[in-house]
């Protein structure tokens, strides 16, 4: 928490002017019992009505100047606090997009967001309230215990003794809360988690029918949640009858003996008065102190949880070489015994994977799933670090290359097509900001997404909704293809983003694909044989193990998963299927004819 309360040097002047202006406020309301004890004695006691008339006047000045010092110091204190978590908040968002995947998979998407939300308004709050009160109570408590011996010393040990017997009561209770209100925070972070996740899969949660059960599962951390906090309220309540008794106990010694000392004409009825006043003063800033200091306690949990998230670091240690400037080489993407294991597991997902791709050469990969597919080409472009071997591009581990040079010459198209709110032209600019409208059509021709255009009133300026709900799954895919496309990689990667494509727009997009100018690199990531038969080289994955490296017609006759693969989804029936056995009989047949000749 130390290190984020430093975003406060910018706003010295807020941080200083905030709790300054609450002490003015706070002298003048010192002050304002003796003016009523004068009142009292000088005004009433004496019949001097123009006395009671200024000094009716000084208490509305004394009021109107403490309403403006306070309303100053709320200003003041608002801006310090909420320009201090807009930084927060930036450094941290900042941060969190520098993670490596296995950080974020590692803390967890709901962590994150609840780090930014609901832990960063209490750090806010609690520099709020800080600025306004942490020296304001106390030197009010103790202001009103000076005052009372400035009165008469013998009263203001009434004073001094119920401070200490009201402060055992409301920082004993407060010392017992901050350990449980740290659970609270803990059982809060699930509920929201829970909440995130059944807002996000709400669709799959209606399409099973299980609205009961997740209104269940809801219902019993909720209901955890719920019977900490009574039980912490239920404690917390105790705070004001606790301390209004102590303090009526005081009142009435206080009043006791301050009439016996009127009576004796040791002191005045006004200064009495004025005792009283000063008594209820203390009760309300020592309640208000301990409301602060719980909430300042759960500020420092929050803000410690927020301040560890920002000292987390890339995990992954950043290259030096520029991936653009990368010189020519035989093989423009390389693996070299390649094995990755995720940080929970306890086996590779990958094991072993060895292969090589040239320029303009299209690489297949399939496999079932959970195979390997995605993970191995995360390693492409440094989504994860392989836990043994080399990843190459153009030659060289693409651990020596920048992360952003590298990311810039891979193109990359993921299995879950996602579209952020904007025009279809900001979209698409996500993969060169400097594009011409020329050049985004063009990459738009290519992936086949002209009707989609062209379908929506504005073309490249219509409004692409929130995740792209105003899109079909196709419709999405073809435009994040094109994405990627307009950045002109040397390597363009598609995991499974043609799943919503029919098979003659799949064919046209990757026909279209191999016929650009720069030949990039195609890798096509796919559950379906056709998508990957015309590929120059096709890798078989099985359970993170290369099965086959091959052609389509190499496979059939060498790969039996590859053979397996194709006949589920085309029978054994199918004029294009090229098995081992039609192989032996082909070559058969040619031996025979030529015989014959």
């Amino acid at each position: 928490m130390k290190k984020l309360l430093a975003y406060l040097k910018d706003y010295k002047v807020e941080t200083v002017m905030g709790p300054l202006f609450k002490l003015l406020e706070a002298t003048f309301e010192l002050i304002v019992p003796l003016v009523v004890a004068a009142i009292i004695d000088t005004g009433i006691g004496m019949g001097d009505k123009p006395y009671i008339i200024r000094m009716g006047l000084v208490l509305v000045l004394l009021g109107a100047v403490g309403f403006t010092c306070s309303v100053i110091a709320q200003y003041f204190a608002a801006k310090a606090s909420a320009c201090f978590a807009a930084a927060v908040k930036r450094d941290l968002f900042k941060n969190i997009q520098s993670l490596s995947y296995e950080q974020i998979d590692k803390l967890g998407t709901n962590t994150l967001i609840t780090r930014m939300t609901s832990d960063m308004n209490q750090v806010q709050q609690g520099i709020n309230l800080s600025l306004r009160l942490l020296l304001r109570s106390p030197f009010v408590v103790f202001g009103a215990m000076i005052m009372a011996f400035t009165i008469d010393v013998h009263q203001a040990m009434i004073f001094l003794i119920t401070i200490i017997i009201l402060s055992i009561v409301v920082f004993g209770i407060m010392l017992w809360q901050i350990p449980r209100y740290k659970e609270v925070q803990v059982r809060l972070d699930k509920v929201l988690g829970l909440t995130r996740e059944n807002l996000s899969g709400v669709r799959v949660i209606r399409a099973f029918h299980r609205e009961n059960e997740e209104v269940k599962d809801f219902r019993n951390k909720n209901e955890k949640l719920t019977v900490l906090q009574e039980h912490v309220g239920r404690v917390s309540a105790l705070m004001n009858p606790l301390t209004y008794v102590i303090l009526n106990l005081a009142i009435i010694i206080l009043l006791k003996s301050g009439a016996d000392k009127v009576y004796a004409g040791v002191l005045t009825t006004g200064a009495v008065v004025a005792l009283y006043n000063y008594m209820s003063q203390i009760l309300v800033e020592l309640v208000k102190l301990a409301n602060l200091i719980i909430t300042i306690t759960r500020s420092i949990a929050c803000g410690n949880r927020i301040q560890a998230m920002m000292e987390e670091k890339n995990s992954m240690e950043e290259g030096t070489l520029d991936a653009s400037k990368a010189s020519d080489s035989d093989y423009v993407l390389e693996f070299d015994n390649v094995s990755m294991r995720y940080q929970s597991d306890g086996e590779d997902s990958i094991e072993n994977v060895s292969f090589s791709v040239k320029k303009g050469e299209s690489l297949g990969i399939i496999g079932g799933t959970g195979s390997g597919k995605t993970t191995l080409i995360n390693l492409i472009p440094r989504f994860y670090d392989a836990t043994k071997g080399c990843v190459k591009y153009k030659g060289v581990d693409v651990k020596e290359y920048t992360t952003e040079s590298l990311r810039n010459v891979i193109g990359i198209v993921p299995q879950k097509a996602v579209l952020f709110k904007g025009t279809i032209r900001d979209n698409l600019k996500w993969g060169n900001d400097k594009a011409t409208d020329a050049e985004l059509m063009e990459a738009i021709e290519i992936a086949q997404a002209v009707d989609v255009v062209k379908s929506k009133k504005g073309g490249l300026d219509a409004e692409i909704t929130q995740a792209g709900r105003n899109l079909s799954g196709g419709q999405k895919q073809r435009l994040t293809i094109a994405r990627a496309l307009v950045k002109k990689p040397e390597i363009i990667i598609l995991d499974d983003s043609s799943s919503a494509l029919d098979n003659m727009t799949d064919s046209r997009l990757r026909s279209a694909i191999s016929e650009i100018d720069y030949k990039p690199v195609m890798v096509v990531v796919s559950q379906r044989a056709s998508s990957v038969r015309n590929c120059d080289k096709i890798i078989v994955l099985d359970d993170g193990m290369v099965a086959g490296i091959g052609t389509h017609n190499e496979l059939m006759t060498s790969c039996e998963t590859y053979a397996e693969i194709y006949e589920s989804q085309y029978g054994k029936d199918d004029p294009n299927m090229f098995t081992k056995g039609t192989a032996k009989t082909a070559i058969e047949m040619l031996r025979e004819a030529g015989a014959n000749a």
